[in-house]
């Protein structure tokens, strides 16, 4: 390549994201994307895994991660000028598989249905400006208790995958068989990710995915790769078996309240947070406490939902896995588009990416759960208005296996319990707007 070739191509990054006027540089750009795509790297071993729960076929579930969390991160890069990256939601796809799938017993085709209603209601209320006014409306404690419930029941998930816990008939849970070598193995991963962690150590849950799968194959637990072919491969995984095979009407007909109403809700909570801390750690918030691009930003996310259900996955939401790429320098969506063109290029491992064990996943799950659990330490448990509906937000997910029963209890109970106390006034409009609508829910369910 020419000087003046390496010129302009330096002119059209300049032109595109305004990296001198961000104050930083090509290389640390590019850097900033390589830390992020391994931070956030493991989303394609523990997605597709958790998906396969749900019936989708597994090789159609690792193409369709791959393609949404490139284009979503790309639209985010070019548009919004972000240096976040997106990607299906943990949490937003456990609720699809362990919930929607799993205890309703809905099929996938419904629950993408499900996903895309929730793309276009998302849509409506970012360009209606109605997003802004119903995050103002949540009280902060059952903001975060919304965070800390999911992680929970995200390590709930991940303790039963790996076998560290089970069913039982006389305590409904119990110990699992720790001797299983599948469990043995699941608790080197956890044991060995989390010091990696504490230790600060970049991609930890990728090394430790990575390390779990080789030792399973070493011991003979799961099978290893026979032959390159195995590992790298240009027949590319195929969307053909989730591509537009969304049910929308099926979607519809089950009900907007039980779930299409509960996908946006914890989108737009879980979206919102993780922009606002992280447009705050790459400086794009100005003096008066407003951040540069929002609109592109909400209305980038709402789209790649959008794109999710009909790509044939779970929920895209932005990243805090992002805060690594920021860490290293990130300011602008150059950042963004290196982990895009990473993933692009992760598609010629699928096979590699296949042979990764659920039980390698599951510490990925349980360490996320802790990782959202630092939310609590934000609730004021002194007031007991604002402390109990947070409390039973926090434990009716993981024990109803449902984030939407945690909505219902800690919405409803913060209803009540603020007009029985003699502070009514507490309660926007909306929140019993909010608190009604689940009741209607409980209401149907129960017929």
């Amino acid at each position: 390549m020419t000087t003046n070739e390496t010129t302009e191509n330096q002119d059209i990054l300049e032109k595109l994201f305004k990296i001198k006027a961000k104050g930083t540089t090509i290389k640390t750009e590019l850097l900033a994307g390589l830390t992020t795509f391994v931070a956030l790297a493991y989303i394609m071993f523990v997605n597709p895994n958790i998906l396969a729960d749900a019936g989708i076929p597994k090789e159609a579930a690792i193409a369709s991660t791959i393609w949404a969390t490139a284009l979503a991160t790309s639209l985010m890069a070019l548009w919004a000028n972000y240096p976040i990256a997106l990607a299906p939601g943990m949490g937003l796809n456990a609720f699809f598989a362990y919930y929607v799938v799993g205890v309703l017993h809905l099929s996938w085709q419904v629950a993408l249905g499900a996903v895309f209603f929730s793309g276009i209601l998302f849509l409506i209320l970012t360009l209606g400006g109605i997003r802004q006014a119903i995050i103002r409306s949540v009280p902060m404690n059952l903001k975060c208790s919304i965070g800390v419930g999911i992680g929970l029941f995200i390590a709930f998930i991940g303790l039963k995958g790996a076998g560290i816990i089970a069913a039982d008939k006389a305590t409904f849970v119990s110990l699992g068989h720790l001797l299983d070598p599948k469990t043995l193995l699941a608790c080197f991963g956890l044991i060995l990710t989390a010091a990696l962690m504490a230790r600060k150590i970049k991609g930890s849950i990728i090394m430790g995915i990575l390390a779990t799968t080789l030792l399973s194959m070493i011991c003979g637990v799961s099978p290893t790769p026979q032959s390159l072919n195995d590992i790298i491969s240009f027949n590319l995984p195929s969307m053909g078996e989730t591509f537009l095979q969304l049910d929308i009407a099926g979607a519809w007909n089950y009900g907007i309240f039980s779930i299409i109403f509960t996908f946006t809700i914890v989108e737009l909570f879980d979206n919102m947070g993780t922009l606002i801390g992280l447009t705050r750690k790459a400086n794009l918030v100005n003096k008066d406490g407003e951040i540069e691009n929002l609109d592109k930003a909400l209305t980038t996310d709402a789209v790649g939902t959008l794109g999710s259900a009909l790509f044939g996955t779970s929920t895209v939401t932005s990243y805090i896995e992002s805060a690594a790429g920021i860490a290293e320098g990130g300011k602008t969506g150059l950042t963004a588009l290196t982990v895009a063109v990473l993933f692009l290029i992760s598609l010629f491992f699928a096979p590699l990416i296949g042979l990764v064990p659920g039980f390698a996943t599951a510490p990925a799950l349980i360490l996320v759960g802790a990782l959202m659990m630092s939310d609590i330490s934000q609730v004021d448990f002194t007031d007991f208005t604002e402390g109990f509906p947070a409390f039973m937000t926090i434990i009716m997910m993981p024990l109803t296996s449902s984030i939407a029963n945690g909505f219902a209890f800690g919405f409803i109970s913060y209803t009540f319990i603020k007009f029985f106390a003699g502070k009514g006034k507490d309660v926007s409009w909306i929140m019993c707007l909010v608190s009604l609508a689940f009741l209607i829910n409980f209401y149907m369910r129960l017929q």
